[in-house]
């Protein structure tokens, strides 16, 4: 059977460790890129990686490059190229030089790989995925931003670790952009069937949703000199899995809604039905009114977002 090509663009922390989880899954054979200027740090990479594969066992080429031709032909393309957001750093503060750098990105991918599913993780999230969406001319099921998976993973970890119960039984939702605006819904969060609300107090779990909100700026305040990686890197390669493998798995992801949620043609976090063809469906969920007015907050961030990056670039 012929191997996905999973083509990872920008080889820093979340672009390697990326393909760090996605070889040692076997879910393909990964292409790490990074720009001219690197020289030959994704090679590096890639060979370090590569030279891993005998001692766990996996059988998956690993190949670093500063050249998009050997990028062609890929079936998923993830987007991890931008600057990092440092302390005291917005995802908004980011908006006008990472939408250059994947506008860039999403205009070789769509030539060397016009058939690829592409995974943006840049940020600011929701504005890069627009910004791709823009640019490849793909269709809205083939772009896709990563930002529910690693947002819902914070909140199910905080739950668990809250009640003291395996993190393998707590299920969890969000909607929204990602960001400070995230909506965790209470009412899709349950730990073993049960629902949430029925195991702990409202005030302390109105913490651990702002917890789930703040998750990625606690991690660079905590880091100082950098960002999130691990956890972003495995909630990508989850994604990458469930298209190469057909899993068709429900998560929340970003993509282009238009009539859904009556969000009118933006990039923004909803559940999805994710398999071989990228966003196979968009599933619409009965909100409460608490609910529908933070989502109409959250959306409208998202909005306001857009309409800058549009006058900066």
């Amino acid at each position: 059977m012929k191997r996905s090509k999973i083509s990872i663009i920008g080889a820093g922390n979340v672009g390697a460790t990326t393909a760090h989880w996605a070889a040692a899954a076997e879910l393909g054979d990964i292409v790490l890129l990074d720009i001219p200027q690197t020289e030959d740090m994704p090679k590096g990479k890639a060979l370090d990686l590569f030279e891993s594969s005998p001692i766990f066992g996996f059988d998956a080429r690993v190949t670093g490059t500063n050249d998009y031709a050997d990028t062609s032909g890929s079936d998923v393309v993830v987007i991890t190229a931008g600057i990092p957001r440092k302390p005291g750093m917005s995802r908004d503060d980011l908006l006008a030089t990472n939408a250059k750098i994947v506008g860039s990105v999403a205009a070789e991918v769509a030539k060397a790989s016009p058939d690829a599913i592409i995974i943006v993780v840049s940020n600011p999230l929701d504005a890069m995925v627009q910004r791709a969406f823009q640019v490849s001319g793909f269709d809205r099921r083939r772009v896709i931003g990563q930002a529910g998976v690693l947002d819902t993973a914070r909140y199910r970890s905080f739950i668990a670790a809250e009640l003291d119960v395996s993190v393998e039984d707590v299920q969890a939702m969000l909607l929204g952009g990602h960001g400070d605006t995230m909506v965790p819904l209470l009412s899709c969060a349950t730990v073993g069937g049960i629902p949430v609300t029925n195991l702990i107090k409202p005030e302390r779990l109105a913490e651990i949703v702002q917890r789930t909100r703040d998750g990625g700026a606690e991690i660079v305040k905590l880091l100082k000199t950098g960002s999130a990686y691990y956890a972003p890197a495995a909630a990508t390669a989850q994604m990458v899995e469930a298209i190469v493998k057909d899993k068709r798995r429900l998560i929340p992801c970003a993509v282009l809604c238009e009539k859904e949620y009556n969000v009118g043609g933006f990039c923004v976090g909803v559940p999805v039905i994710l398999g071989k063809n990228g966003v196979e469906r968009i599933i619409e969920i009965p909100l409460n009114a608490e609910e529908d007015a933070a989502f109409r907050n959250s959306v409208d961030a998202v909005k306001s977002l857009v309409d800058t990056m549009k006058k900066l670039v």
